[in-house]
């Protein structure tokens, strides 16, 4: 008896498009970290900043949270995260 495998992933129907948005981190860099009001997206969020500080350690960051992850954030919190920030990271927690 022979054993055939089959690998169960279908073929992408468009192809991979590149990401063109990029910040440019040279300098002095804040970077927005918003959490979006799940449990533990804070804490993601502890573990984001110690990793990328570490990367790059002339960044500062600030942090944002929408406390509650039913709503999408407000035009007011991304015009405060856009006025302040060179780049920006979400985080989703549970």
């Amino acid at each position: 008896m022979t054993v055939q495998y089959h690998d169960p992933k279908a073929r992408p129907s468009t192809p991979a498009m590149p990401y063109g948005l990029a910040a440019k981190l040279e300098g002095a860099i804040m970077i927005g970290l918003l959490a979006n009001g799940f449990p533990d997206s804070e804490q993601f969020l502890d573990a984001v900043e110690t990793s990328v500080g570490k990367a790059l350690p002339s960044v500062t960051f600030k942090r944002y949270n929408k406390r509650n992850p039913s709503i999408r954030a407000s035009d007011e919190l991304m015009g405060e995260i856009a006025n302040d920030c060179d780049a920006f990271i979400s985080a989703y927690g549970h």
